[in-house]
């Protein structure tokens, strides 16, 4: 695990270009987007409310600080609004299905919701 840390902190570092394969903006995009989801949720089940800014999450890792700067949130008065900025490199597209809403206070978003097949 170290050695995979060291070599990504060298990695950026060094400012080389590593051509990962396609789709790692949209999968590492998937996953904050995910994780944020959940830890706003979270504080909204525990304390009754959604947090006035990201800043206002507790009990969080190390690892969700990669998380917390790759969204853009912004509470709304009847929910929130949560907007991927990055993904691994880049800018992701998302395409979530519709059902991954329901019952979320998220209002809106820069994911694109599909239809169950």
């Amino acid at each position: 695990m170290r050695t995979a840390i060291l070599f990504f902190i060298l990695f950026l570092l060094s400012g080389c270009e590593f051509d990962f394969p396609s789709g790692m903006d949209e999968k590492f995009g998937d996953q904050h987007f995910k994780s944020a989801v959940s830890a706003i949720e979270l504080h909204r089940t525990r304390t009754g409310e959604y947090p006035a800014t990201l800043k206002d999450l507790e009990f969080l890792g190390d690892w969700d600080q990669i998380w917390l700067q790759s969204v853009r949130y912004e509470k709304a008065e009847a929910g929130y609004n949560l907007y991927v900025e990055r993904g691994w490199m880049g800018k992701p597209s998302l395409d979530l299905p519709a059902g991954y809403k329901v019952g979320l206070g998220l209002i809106e978003s820069n994911v694109k919701w599909v239809a169950a097949q």
